[in-house]
């Protein structure tokens, strides 16, 4: 399931696994933790400069926050030209 955050509830026994864009920008995170319950990946990616640049930590705190959702998160740049990745299960 991608996206749809709306409708986990409904959706989430039909879906082996969710991804998600931005959850932590828009802090909806916990929508997705249906998922979670049910031992489904969550994989979310994040577009945010500060996380790019890691910003006073922003990125270290991201990952942390992650590890802690269980969520499999990449930092990704806004353009996806493969000019910098971070995985958060790699910190």
């Amino acid at each position: 399931m991608k996206n749809d955050l709306s409708q986990v509830e409904v959706l989430e026994p039909f879906f082996d696994f969710a991804v998600n864009e931005q959850c932590h920008k828009y802090e909806e995170c916990d929508l997705l933790y249906l998922f979670i319950e049910h031992s489904k990946p969550v994989m979310n990616a994040e577009y945010a400069q500060k996380y790019q640049e890691n910003s006073h930590g922003a990125a270290d705190m991201l990952c942390a926050t992650a590890k802690e959702e269980h969520f499999r998160t990449l930092i990704l740049p806004l353009m996806l030209d493969d000019s910098s990745r971070i995985c958060c299960d790699e910190q």
